[in-house]
């Protein structure tokens, strides 16, 4: 069985399982082994690409199957079940951003620490520099520019598939990515100096 790990167009197709959705709303635990089985992978890679640190993404996919019991009252079934599980991950999400960049914080000042390990290849150090820089730099985005940027760019959804998740219209999601890149290409600009200059 194939998992995708990104939101695809037909995630919005509706095909929502009204059954499940009622069992859910009943409170079936049944149903909710069902749904984590069938989305878990899905919330936890888009909490993995959104905040960039694999602990606060395993602690968010715990709040969004956490809060599912009294949000699926909520579901209107116009998009499908991942959807509606991603887009309360969005909503969660803001607070995990914050402990995500503490963390990050923290793991860059321990590896300014003396290694007592082999050196790192090149390639790798590139790799995890670059990888900082970016969350760091996402990490002083505001939360919506954040959420568009990430949808949009790295889940490859389309700004009006962003704006169902959301709850905005689609210029607004357009305006909120075109300031997101350009704040990125700024902070990434002035990362990308202070390397060349070392």
């Amino acid at each position: 069985m194939t998992v995708s790990f990104a939101i695809r167009p037909s995630d919005f197709a509706g095909d929502t399982e009204p059954s499940l959705v009622e069992r859910l709303a009943a409170g079936d635990v049944g149903a909710f082994d069902e749904v984590y089985r069938a989305h878990h992978v899905a919330v936890r890679a888009f909490a993995n690409r959104f905040l960039g640190d694999a602990a606060a993404a395993e602690d968010l996919v715990h709040d969004v199957f956490v809060v599912l019991r009294g949000a699926i009252r909520r579901f209107r079934g116009d998009a499908s079940l991942r959807s509606f599980l991603i887009a309360i991950a969005i909503k969660r999400s803001y607070k995990h951003v914050r402990s995500a960049g503490r963390r990050r914080a923290a793991m860059a000042k321990l590896a300014e620490q003396p290694d007592v390990s082999p050196i790192t290849p090149d390639a790798l150090v590139a790799r995890q520099q670059l990888a900082h820089a970016l969350y760091a730099a996402l990490d002083q985005l505001p939360g919506d520019q954040r959420t568009a940027f990430v949808l949009c760019e790295i889940d490859d959804m389309t700004a009006a598939e962003v704006g169902v998740l959301v709850d905005a219209p689609e210029a607004t999601v357009r305006t909120r990515l075109f300031h997101a890149r350009k704040k990125l290409r700024a902070l990434l600009t002035e990362v990308r100096d202070v390397w060349e200059v070392r």
